[in-house]
């Protein structure tokens, strides 16, 4: 694998469509670097809840936008996260950040900082990195070799989502998936959309096995014509 052409691979989509799971696969799969952005967005909107930033004023929240050092670890098997040199993989995963990551994650200064991150990590990974998210095959990485676009169904990303969530209601999580869908592709800074030239693939009825199949598939050809 290491001869192989470098790849930049865009996979964009709504969560709870199985974007991580797919993106860590395929890219340990074809030994290619790994990056969740929503985990920098996650990331940044952590520090603000620990700094006592306000969520809720865009103003506050652009003006210590550039103060954390985010730094992603890009290993597919085992990626990880810091901020300001404290491990934050964890705690980016909880209720009360994944209820404020929309509002911080609109402001266009997060936007402008968390895009240059991913612009170099992208830039700097020697044989091709998986990047996924919700804008980067429209606006992070517009010319990216290949550009997915996951979709299910809410029913089933509730499932999936509730599933990971151990225990959460399906009706509650559904809510809340829809909510943010609206939230990220309404804002007017790089909200969510398929681009134009992607490839759309929905997992409604896949398994997780089949969809990474399938990206794995849609990777190797396009290195192959590459």
């Amino acid at each position: 694998m290491e001869s192989a052409t470098p790849v930049i691979v865009a996979i964009d989509g709504p969560a709870g469509t199985g974007k991580s799971s797919t993106s860590k696969a395929v890219a340990a799969q074809l030994g290619l670097s790994y990056l969740d952005t929503g985990a920098q967005y996650r990331a940044i909107t952590w520090w603000m809840v620990n700094n006592g930033i306000d969520t809720d004023d865009p103003q506050a929240i652009a003006a210590a936008a550039g103060k954390p050092e985010i730094v992603s670890g890009t290993d597919p098997t085992g990626p990880t996260i810091t901020v300001d040199g404290v491990d934050v993989s964890g705690p980016i995963r909880t209720q009360e950040v994944s209820s404020k990551v929309s509002a911080v994650s609109a402001v266009p200064e997060v936007r402008a900082r968390i895009t240059e991150l991913q612009r170099s990590l992208a830039a700097s990974a020697a044989h091709g990195i998986v990047v996924e998210g919700r804008d980067i095959g429209t606006t992070v990485l517009p010319d990216a070799d290949l550009k997915i676009f996951l979709t299910a169904s809410p029913e089933a990303r509730a499932a999936r989502r509730s599933g990971e969530l151990k225990g959460a209601d399906v009706h509650t999580t559904r809510e809340a998936l829809l909510k943010r869908d609206a939230a990220d592709s309404g804002r007017k800074t790089s909200p969510l959309a398929k681009a134009d030239d992607a490839v759309e693939v929905d997992t409604t009825d896949l398994t997780l096995a089949q969809v990474i199949e399938c990206v794995v598939t849609l990777v190797e050809e396009k290195r192959a014509g590459k």
